[in-house]
C-alpha cells in the first residue's frame, strides 16, 4: 500500500494513479487529504504538495491534473537519472518534476487535442509530438519514469511492517501481442473481372510482364503472394502465440482494396481465421468520419464471424481523439490497438502498459482500453526506408526496452509483408527473427 497526501482530489489525478500504480506496478494506493493521516502512517508514503512533509517522498504538483480545461502548455525537456522530463517543479526533492502530471500529458494525448498540422490522412505525426521532439520517442518513458518513482520509494521505506506489501520495481512479466492486419487478402485472387482487367491493363502500360505473369500463375491455381496464412500460422504454432486478426470490410475505393464483401472465399477465409484466433474490426478510410459506415462494418463482420467483435484498429492508423474512440465506444467495442505512428517506431503514449481511454473532452476515464503499438512493418520499410539487417536491428532496440520495464510488446504486421512480393522483396524473414528476439532466453 502507498499513501498519497495531496490538498485536494480530481478526476484526473485518480487516472493517473491508478495507471501507474495499479496498472504498472499492481499495489494498492490511497489518497488522503488529512496532513495527520499522513503524517502518522507508517505506509510507503508520497507528499503531492508544495508542503514539506519529513519521512515521505516529495512531488511538487503542476497545475495541469487540477484543471479542467484543455490549453497549450510551455514545456521544457531536461534530463534527469539519463532520463528526459518535463514539468519540473523543484531541484531540490527527490524527484524534480510532477511525474505525475507529465505521465498524464502522456498517456491522455493530451497534445493530440490541440490545433496541429496534420498529414495527408488526416493524422498526427510522430515529429510533431514532445515525444519526437525531444529525443524520448524510442523509450517507455512513463513506465521508466514509474520504475524509478518504485526504487525511490523503495531506499525510502526498506523495512515495512509485517502484512504491508510495499513496492517492488517493475516486477511484472514481460509479455508479447502479435497482431496482423488484413488490408488485401489475395493480391490477384477473388478481385472480381472488372479489376482483375483493369489491374492487367495497368500492367501492360508499365510494362510490367512479371506482374501480369505472377497475376495469370495465380488465376491458373498457383499459390497467390499473399497467402501467408499456413506460413504464420506454423510459426505462431512454434512459438505458441496466439495474434489478433484485423480485417478491413469496407467498400472498394482509393485507399480500401480489400476483396468485395459478397465474395465466398473472403468470407470463408474470415470465418476461418475466427475459428481458431481472436479477430477484430479494422474499420476502413471512409468509416474514420462516418458512424453509420463503420456501423455496417461491424455488423457485417460480426454476421460473419457469428461472434462479438470487441477489438478494432483503424485503417491507415487514422485516430482523431476527438471522435475516433468515442465512435468506437458507441459500437461497443472494448480495446483498440490503434495507438501508434505510421512514420516511425516508438512509443506514442510514452507507455507499453495498456491503459484505459481517457475522454479529455468530457473529463471522465472510459472502458475502452488502449493497446498501443511500438512498430509496424510498412513503417520499417516504407516509411523509414531500411534494409532487412537494419529493421531487424530497430525491432531488437524496442524490444529490449519493452523487455526492461517488463511491458507489453505489441508488433503490427500484414500478411502480404510475409510474401517476398513487390517491395517486401527478402521481407519475409524479418517477422521471424523478430520471434527469434522476443523469446530468446
Amino acid at each position: 500500500m502507498v499513501l498519497i497526501y495531496t490538498h485536494k482530489t480530481s478526476t484526473r489525478l485518480n487516472y493517473i494513479l491508478n495507471f501507474i500504480f495499479t496498472d504498472i506496478h499492481g499495489v494498492e494506493f490511497k489518497i488522503v487529504t488529512d496532513k495527520k493521516d499522513f503524517i502518522s502512517s507508517n505506509l510507503q508514503k508520497i507528499n503531492y504538495s508544495s508542503e514539506e512533509i519529513e519521512n515521505s517522498i516529495q512531488i511538487i504538483p503542476a497545475d495541469l491534473l487540477f484543471e479542467s480545461n484543455i490549453l497549450q502548455k510551455k514545456i521544457k525537456v531536461s534530463d534527469w537519472e539519463n532520463m528526459k522530463v518535463f514539468f519540473q517543479t523543484s531541484e531540490n526533492t527527490e524527484i524534480p518534476f510532477d511525474i505525475f502530471a507529465a505521465s498524464f500529458y502522456l498517456i491522455s494525448r493530451y497534445e493530440e487535442y490541440l490545433p496541429f498540422s496534420a498529414d495527408q490522412h488526416g493524422r498526427f505525426e510522430a515529429n510533431q509530438s514532445l515525444a519526437g521532439n525531444n529525443g524520448f520517442l524510442y523509450d517507455p518513458i512513463v513506465d521508466q519514469w514509474s520504475c524509478k518513482l518504485a526504487s525511490l520509494l523503495k531506499e525510502k521505506f526498506p523495512g515495512l511492517p509485517a502484512g504491508q506489501a510495499g513496492f517492488e520495481t517493475c516486477k511484472r512479466e514481460f509479455k508479447y501481442i502479435s497482431t496482423i492486419d488484413i488490408d488485401n487478402a489475395y493480391a490477384y485472387l477473388y478481385k472480381g473481372t472488372v479489376r482483375t482487367i483493369g489491374a492487367t491493363m495497368r500492367d501492360l502500360f508499365k510494362l510490367d510482364f512479371d506482374e501480369n505473369i505472377k497475376r495469370f500463375q495465380a488465376l491458373k491455381g498457383e499459390k497467390d503472394p499473399f497467402d501467408t496464412y499456413g506460413y504464420l500460422d506454423a510459426m505462431h504454432k512454434q512459438y505458441g502465440i496466439q495474434p489478433l486478426w484485423f480485417f478491413l470490410v469496407g467498400n472498394y475505393n482509393t485507399y480500401d482494396k480489400n476483396l468485395p464483401l459478397d465474395n465466398e472465399s473472403f468470407q470463408d477465409l474470415i470465418k476461418k481465421v475466427s475459428d481458431v484466433a481472436e479477430i477484430g474490426i479494422h474499420p476502413s478510410y471512409e468509416s474514420n468520419k462516418d458512424f453509420i459506415q463503420l456501423k455496417k462494418e461491424f455488423d457485417y463482420l460480426s454476421g460473419i464471424t457469428k461472434k462479438d467483435v470487441t477489438r478494432s484498429r483503424q485503417h491507415y492508423l487514422k485516430l482523431l481523439f476527438t471522435e475516433t474512440y468515442q465512435n468506437l465506444l458507441k459500437l461497443g467495442i472494448k480495446e483498440d490497438y490503434t495507438l501508434g505512428y505510421a512514420t516511425d517506431v516508438g512509443f506514442r503514449a510514452g507507455t507499453c502498459t495498456p491503459f484505459n481511454f481517457y475522454d479529455l473532452y468530457n473529463e471522465k476515464e472510459t472502458d475502452l482500453k488502449i493497446i498501443p503499438f511500438q512498430l509496424m512493418d510498412v513503417t520499417l520499410n516504407q516509411y523509414l526506408k531500411l534494409n532487412v539487417e537494419d529493421a531487424v536491428s530497430r525491432i531488437k532496440e524496442i524490444i529490449e526496452k519493452v523487455k526492461a520495464v517488463n511491458g507489453t510488446f505489441v508488433s503490427l504486421w500484414h500478411n502480404e509483408s510475409l510474401s517476398d512480393h513487390g517491395h517486401w522483396k527478402g521481407w519475409e524473414i524479418v517477422y521471424k527473427r523478430m520471434l527469434e528476439i522476443i523469446f530468446e532466453k
